[in-house]
């Protein structure tokens, strides 16, 4: 397990690597001047000369990349271009905001969908099964920023069940879980759609495997089949898909940030690139490529120790 645990973890810190590189040379590329953006258009030459060296921007693009790796190394994101902060502290600041509304929308999503594919597959084509099937779809396909419009514009403006915009007052729990709710929901409502139907198509495949057969027939309880044999393999590709789904929320934390007026680094990563403050989104993009690639790591790992089975067939290869 050991041995599995480090080459999964060489091969994120490389995942990780090229990423971080690909987005970095993409975001350099983008077209425009940022001295113009930051400065505006009426800046004088030297002025956007000076905005420019004080950023590196008159380097090779090569250059520019090898000196951020470097400030990396020495745990240095950079500063600011507006502020003078460190972005270290402006990021690690707003991903707290973020972290908590994806464990929300992942944790929600996870307690609805899997009891709902699991007794789906257990009553197959029953009037449940049905039901759930075409919730599920209509789960998938509404976009999250649909959803949190109607979300926003029912729940919170008209009804005025739950707060419209914010995070909630620090340091109140019970005032920030009720700003919790409809970005929360928002975020998760498709993944409880995509995990049920997960769940269900894998329940059905291990119900009919040999092992679930001679569990039935010597007598073991249907329940204990079902919990202990059945839906420990079942849920093998679903914990998979939730290590993507931690690395996918981060992103589209974004739109319901946006609508929700909540802080947040998908927020903050937004507001960079409009800027074209650089190494904010460089911050940004680093801290939530490397959540992302975690996530996997982590996904793994557990899909390891739930089924020895993969970390053998790993190691042979």
């Amino acid at each position: 397990m050991l041995r599995f645990i480090t080459r999964r973890a060489s091969l994120s810190l490389l995942i990780l690597f090229l990423a971080v590189s690909l987005l970095f040379a993409m975001i350099h590329m983008m077209p425009g001047d940022p001295a113009s953006v930051i400065l505006g258009p009426k800046a004088s030459p030297e002025l956007k000369a000076e905005l420019n060296q004080r950023m590196g921007l008159d380097q090779p693009m090569l250059a520019q990349l090898g000196r951020f790796y470097a400030d990396l190394a020495r745990g240095d994101l950079g500063v600011d271009v507006f502020s003078d902060r460190e972005v270290a502290d402006i990021v690690f600041e707003q991903l707290p905001y973020t972290l908590v509304l994806v464990l929300a929308a992942i944790g929600g999503a996870t307690l609805l969908g899997i009891p709902l594919g699991c007794f789906s597959a257990i009553r197959r084509n029953s009037l449940l099964d049905r039901i759930t099937a075409v919730m599920s779809v209509a789960f998938i396909a509404i976009p999250s920023f649909v959803v949190a419009l109607y979300l926003l514009l029912w729940l919170a403006v008209k009804w005025r069940w739950f707060p419209a915009m914010g995070a909630g007052a620090s340091g109140d729990i019970a005032d920030q879980a009720r700003h919790l709710v409809l970005p929360a929901i928002a975020l998760g409502l498709g993944w409880v759609g995509y995990i049920a139907r997960l769940v269900r198509a894998s329940m059905l495949e291990v119900m009919e495997e040999n092992h679930i057969r001679t569990a039935r027939a010597f007598g073991l309880p249907e329940r204990s089949i079902i919990v202990h044999y059945a839906l420990r393999i079942a849920i093998l590709p679903t914990v998979t898909i939730l290590g993507l789904g931690i690395g996918s929320m981060l992103s589209g934390a974004l739109f319901a940030e946006i609508v929700f007026s909540r802080p947040g680094i998908g927020k903050l990563l937004h507001e960079a690139v409009i800027t074209r403050n650089y190494p904010v989104v460089m911050g940004s993009v680093l801290v939530t490529t490397s959540f992302f690639v975690l996530s996997t790591l982590v996904a793994d790992v557990v899909n390891a120790a739930l089924d020895p089975r993969l970390r053998d067939s790993r190691r042979s290869s």
